[in-house]
């Protein structure tokens, strides 16, 4: 099996615009990066920078308009049946309970013992006794927990997560952050993690990827984060090795949030 679970390189992806055919944007230019087989990689970088964009283009909903994605040494052409992806905002049918809801992507591969291989994961992510709810008899972690089993029970080889615990609150959040951690520690699948929260990106990763500001978004930055596993997202912020890392990525970063907050405010004073 090829090492690198997923590589992009050179990716560029440009946008016609809606209103105006012959304006484009480009959001996305010549970004190359890839995460190796069982790795956890995050990405983080200014609102607005192309962040979803890359993950899209991972998953294979978006082809690039330069570049090219492979996927265990191979070219993706398509949908990357290979990799799972849990997306930022709610992804639960809600005319289907908590079980129907992760028994739907094994039942739409033919899996004969869906029920039995969803019952098992609901299990893993502590919601046995919650599988004949629907989701808004859920709590938002509850929410999230079943997303999480509805990703991973269809056991990929890369798992795409985008910001999925922004909404939650920080307690929620630090214990899903862990549970996250529990369960990949065990399979150790390819991770491409997207966040906003430094800390979260630090706490959880082996590297982390810092973009620009965009338009025309491109790594800027990369760090290995050499901090031992097991780890508790709350325990190693107060470590020494963890407010190190934080200060030198800050120290990339922090000019990059500012002129992309500023790009925000001219958008909306125009």
């Amino acid at each position: 099996m090829n090492s690198q679970a997923l590589s992009l390189q050179g990716v560029s992806c440009t946008f016609v615009s809606k209103g105006d055919p012959g304006q484009r944007y480009t959001a996305v230019r010549d970004v190359s990066l890839s995460v190796g087989a069982g790795e956890f990689v995050s990405v983080v970088g200014p609102t607005g920078c192309g962040k979803s964009t890359l993950l899209n283009v991972a998953a294979g909903l978006l082809v690039p308009s330069t570049g090219s994605v492979h996927v265990f040494g191979e070219p993706l052409v398509g949908i990357n049946a290979r990799a799972g992806y849990m997306f930022q905002s709610e992804s639960l049918m809600p005319w289907r309970t908590a079980l129907g809801n992760v028994m739907a992507g094994l039942e739409f591969r033919g899996a004969g013992d869906a029920q039995a291989r969803a019952q098992e994961w609901l299990r893993r992510v502590g919601l046995a006794a919650f599988g004949d709810r629907y989701p808004h008899q859920l709590s938002g972690g509850m929410r999230k927990r079943t997303s999480l089993a509805q990703t991973l029970a269809l056991d990929p080889d890369i798992i795409l997560m985008d910001e999925p615990f922004s909404a939650l609150d920080i307690q929620t959040r630090q214990l899903m952050e862990n549970e996250v951690l529990e369960l990949w520690q065990a399979k150790r699948k390819a991770v491409l993690f997207i966040t906003h929260d430094l800390d979260e990106a630090i706490a959880m990763s082996d590297r982390l990827v810092v973009l620009s500001a965009g338009p025309a978004s491109h790594p800027i930055g990369e760090f290995t984060i050499d901090i031992p596993r097991p780890r508790d997202v709350a325990e190693i912020k107060t470590t020494a090795r963890f407010i190190e890392l934080h200060a030198a990525i800050w120290a990339v970063l922090r000019e990059e949030v500012l002129e992309g907050y500023a790009q925000q405010l001219q958008v909306k004073a125009a």
